[in-house]
């Protein structure tokens, strides 16, 4: 029997700083087992793996540190400031965590792990979209989202604003998904929503998918 029967892949993307961390939780807690494609972003590129050494064939000496590791910051100043080098990372990178993506679905369906959350911030970008069943965004107003961002990751306000606006507008996310998650109140807010929109896709789930399980 092909392990994939059964399988539902749902993709949360969305704005930088709207929350998307906070949504699954409350996914992984109604069974939903999470890919997070942040973190497979830095596991393709750690030291000595074959997408670290394309980008440093195509990028300055200076993104990669002493001891072998990708500077990021570096990396991070240059593609934020430049769209062609942006796409010139995300060229060589893409194809990694994509591959990694599929590894990853299939291991949890050999497992029996069948309602699987894909937290990806360019799952349009990187056309992961293309394997997801169900589409979930988060969004929210940009000045929420410049405090967050500054606040998380501790960047100036130049540097936070050079990342919200090197993503989609939000007209995109909302003409692209099956489900809009606004969080523009407070964290009760946003986890009562998510609760809503996580029934309501755990019902989608069991009506077309429970009889090929």
């Amino acid at each position: 029997m092909n392990s994939l029967e059964g399988v539902m892949v749902v993709g949360l993307t969305g704005q930088t700083g709207a929350g998307k961390s906070t949504v699954s939780k409350t996914f992984r807690e109604y069974g939903f087992v999470l890919i997070n494609a942040d973190i497979i972003s830095r596991e393709v590129v750690e030291k000595g793996s074959s997408c670290l050494a394309e980008i440093k064939d195509c990028f300055p000496e200076s993104v990669i540190s002493p001891d072998g590791t990708l500077n990021r910051r570096e990396l991070a100043s240059i593609i934020f400031s430049d769209v062609s080098k942006k796409e010139l990372l995300n060229s060589i990178m893409y194809p990694y965590i994509v591959g990694r993506i599929l590894q990853e679905i299939h291991e949890y369906a050999d497992e029996g792990r069948k309602m699987i959350l894909l937290d990806a911030p360019t799952l349009f970008e990187s056309r992961a979209d293309d394997f997801c069943e169900l589409i979930i965004s988060v969004v929210a107003k940009e000045p929420l989202r410049l405090e967050r961002i500054m606040k998380r990751d501790s960047l100036t306000q130049e540097q936070a604003q050079q990342r919200i606006d090197s993503q989609l507008p939000e007209s995109f996310f909302i003409g692209h998904s099956d489900f809009i998650i606004k969080n523009n109140k407070d964290r009760t807010n946003l986890d009562e929503i998510s609760k809503e929109v996580a029934e309501m896709v755990v019902k989608y789930y069991h009506e077309k998918f429970e009889e090929v399980i």
